[in-house]
């Protein structure tokens, strides 16, 4: 499932845009800060897998992951749109996202590092 949703983030992200030079592209009006998008992909990709990790049948890991996604959402105050907006938003300015995932990736290891390291208290967040 990982890989399926990942890749459909990056397609809805990056097709829209293939078109467009970065200094075309307006910012979308809820445009989300990368900070909290950075804090979004995060927990984006934890709850993932968390839900790979659980070994349900695809379906039911799917119907699960779209219902903690929303969840995930209205507790962050965010919209799928304002989402998807955001996403390709920063998508079109390489760099911007290239910075963005190497936050989330060094954030996703750290707290991998510290999950395997027994006695380590959990990251805060």
């Amino acid at each position: 499932m990982k890989k399926h949703t990942v890749c459909a983030l990056l397609l809805l992200g990056l097709g829209a845009a293939a078109c467009q030079k970065p200094e075309e592209v307006v910012p979308p009006a809820r445009l989300i800060p990368r900070d909290q998008l950075v804090r979004l992909l995060i927990d984006l990709h934890t709850l993932e897998a968390q839900v790979d990790a659980s070994a349900l049948p695809p379906d039911s890991g799917r119907a699960l992951f779209r219902v903690q996604q929303q969840q995930l959402y209205r507790r962050l105050n965010v919209t799928d749109s304002a989402f998807q907006q955001s996403y390709r938003y920063y998508a079109i300015h390489d760099k911007d996202l290239d910075e963005i995932y190497a936050i989330v990736i060094d954030s996703l290891a750290l707290r991998e590092s510290r999950r395997q390291t027994p006695g380590t208290p959990p990251p805060h967040r």
